[in-house]
Order: C-alpha cells, then sequence, then structure tokens
C-alpha cells in the first residue's frame, strides 16, 4: 500500500457504505429491478472503466446479429446532449458519445444503436422506435440495478482484476468485490498470450471467492487487426507510425504498436477527450518533425471517428490517418462456451434462435 492511500482509506469506506447500503436495498426489493421480456445481456465492470467493454460488446453483436434483432444500449458517457437519442445517420460523436458512436459506424446498418442514462425509459423507447428487437446488449451497466439483466457479464484485467483492487478513492472499484455475485460470468480481459494453466487457476479461484458458486470465469485477449485508411477504408502496410491515443489505458495499445511498426512518437490525450482545433494543430506539428520519415498517423477506432468530423477536414484531409481495429480473442473451446451460456439466457425468453 502507497503511504497516501492511508489518508483515503476512510474515504472508501465511506464510499462503500453508501453503495453496499444501495445494494442491500435493491437486493431485499426496498428498490426494485424490473425485468423486461425482451433478452437483456449485461456488459460491465466494477472499476471504474478500462476493462475493454467496448470490445466485449461487439463480440456478441458479431455473434448475435445474424440470428437475432440486436440493440444496444449505453448512458453514451462524455457525450453533450441528455436524454433518450436513437442513433441516425447525421449523428455526431459529441452527441452520441465515443464508443457508441463507433458502434454505430460499425455496425449501425445491422442494429440498433441507443443511448439514456435512465435505461428502465430507454429499454422501453427502443421497443417502440424498433418492435422488431429481440436482444438488447447494456454497455456498462452492471451498477445500474433498476434493469435486472438476463446475463450479467463482470469483465476484469489481467493485470488489475476486482479481487487485488478496492473502492475509490483507495483503488479504482465503483463498488465492493462483493458486487460480484451478481455476475453470471466473469471474462479476464486483456490478458497476455500464452497464459498457464497455473495463472489461470489462481485467477479463477480468487475470482470464484467473491462470485457465486461455480461462477465460469473466462480469460481473453486483444487481437488487433490491420490498420485502415478512415478516408478511403483501405487496408495498408505502414511503416513509421506517430500513435494518437485518447483511452482509459494505452500501455498495452502502445505495446502492440512498438512491436510492429517503428514508433516516432505517442500523442496521448485522456480518455473521452473532445477533440479541439489547437489540439489538430499541435498534432499537426508533431508529424511535421518527421517529415523525413513519411509517417502516418495512427489512432484507435474510438479517436479516429472524432478525427472524421467536418471541422477538421480542412486541416486533415491531406495527412494519411490510419485507424487500429481491436477485437477480443478467446480460445475457441472458452468462446463457445460462453457464447452457449448466453445463447441458454436468450432462449429461456422464449428466442430460440441460434448463434
Amino acid at each position: 500500500m502507497r503511504p497516501y492511500q492511508f489518508f483515503l482509506y476512510p474515504f472508501s469506506v465511506l464510499y462503500d457504505g453508501l453503495t453496499s447500503l444501495r445494494n442491500r436495498m435493491f437486493d431485499r426489493g426496498v428498490k426494485k429491478s424490473v425485468v423486461f421480456e425482451t433478452p437483456t445481456i449485461v456488459v460491465g465492470n466494477l472499476s471504474m472503466g478500462g476493462t475493454g467493454k467496448t470490445p466485449m460488446v461487439e463480440f456478441l453483436i458479431e455473434a448475435f446479429k445474424d440470428n437475432y434483432e440486436v440493440a444496444t444500449l449505453s448512458r453514451g458517457y462524455g457525450r453533450k446532449t441528455q436524454g433518450y437519442l436513437l442513433a441516425k445517420a447525421s449523428i455526431k460523436p459529441e452527441e452520441l458519445g465515443d464508443e457508441p458512436f463507433q458502434i454505430y459506424a460499425k455496425y449501425g446498418k445491422e442494429i440498433t444503436v441507443a443511448v439514456g442514462e435512465q435505461r428502465i425509459l430507454a429499454i422501453p423507447q427502443i421497443i417502440a422506435d424498433r418492435p422488431a428487437t429481440e436482444l438488447i446488449l447494456l454497455d456498462d451497466a452492471f451498477q445500474h440495478r433498476y434493469v435486472k439483466g438476463d446475463f450479467n457479464l463482470l469483465l476484469t484485467t489481467f493485470q488489475r482484476p476486482f479481487f487485488t483492487d478496492h473502492v475509490v478513492p483507495m483503488g479504482t472499484l465503483r463498488e465492493s468485490r462483493e458486487g460480484a455475485q451478481r455476475a453470471n460470468a466473469v471474462v479476464v480481459t486483456k490478458c497476455p498470450d500464452n497464459l498457464s494453466e497455473a495463472v489461470r487457476k489462481q485467477y479463477e479461484k480468487e475470482a470464484q471467492f467473491y462470485t457465486k458458486k461455480k461462477c465460469p470465469v473466462f480469460f481473453a485477449g486483444l487481437e488487433y487487426g490491420k490498420p485502415y485508411n478512415i478516408q478511403s477504408g483501405k487496408v495498408a502496410g505502414l511503416e513509421h507510425v506517430v500513435l494518437l491515443s485518447g483511452i482509459a489505458n494505452s500501455k498495452l495499445l502502445i505495446e502492440k504498436v512498438e512491436s510492429k511498426y517503428n514508433l516516432l512518437e505517442t500523442l496521448e490525450y485522456s480518455d473521452h477527450h473532445h477533440y479541439s482545433e489547437k489540439d489538430v494543430l499541435h498534432i499537426l506539428e508533431r508529424l511535421k518533425t518527421h517529415k523525413d520519415k513519411t509517417p502516418v498517423l495512427l489512432t484507435t477506432e474510438k479517436d479516429a471517428v472524432k478525427l472524421k468530423a467536418d471541422k477538421f477536414l480542412r486541416y486533415l484531409q491531406e495527412i494519411p490517418i490510419f485507424a487500429l481495429p481491436v477485437q477480443v480473442k478467446m480460445e475457441e473451446k472458452q468462446k463457445n462456451a460462453l457464447l452457449e451460456l448466453t445463447s441458454k439466457a436468450i432462449r429461456n425468453k422464449g428466442y430460440q434462435s441460434e448463434v
């Protein structure tokens, strides 16, 4: 424990007490949870963020979109709008939020994408707008207990698993470790390649100390695809790159880029950063310092969609900007087992399509 954490302990105890009281009120029925007829899968975590929720939501979209009418719902963190909003062609990132906009940009022609802080009100509105909806994926809704999900998928990173973390401000947990009791399955994300069986067993044992008995624990890594030009969509081989990152934790991203390309410089911004013209001018200036290497700007898909805003076109239209796609990587046996569990929850609601 770092020395200053001693002074944070009383505040963690207070926060833990408040969140625990709230959870007990839901557990005892003092506060009510609503169950909807349409199957709902909750993807969330106990920590403040950065556990790979968006890649997991996209993983589930890929698994179910061909067999069900899928909708995603999140609060739209960081957006400049409020209330319920259904994504449409004219929508902008700042109106929808970074992650929902990324999902809409990739899957908007195949699924419904909506945002709304009050999920209990937003779900009926989705059903009203899209009556054919057969499955709703609730992004970052593990603490939103007014809606009782049919399957709760708890994510935690390999680097900072919930069972070694502490409640804020001492740690990053939004509620105590005992919140894992609500999980129907745990996925340890951002795992390194070639994870040993001994480490898997240890993580499984420690996670299951807080979950329901025999709650399955899965392990997933991140797999980076081939960069594509954000204007043309064409894939190309890269050599010299300047990396632009505006995500919660860019350590793994930087390591991956360094292993594949000549990384000249990394420009890091905070998660959900709203890029300004000043930021773009700074990016251009940094690229110019490496002009002898003719670098390209490499960034995440989440950041890429924001750079495509009309206000930046005059600055960036001649600069090669590439997005680096990322997806969940799981062993086939574990992947099939996880999808069977989620499919079973859907079938239990009377929706019989198979993945």
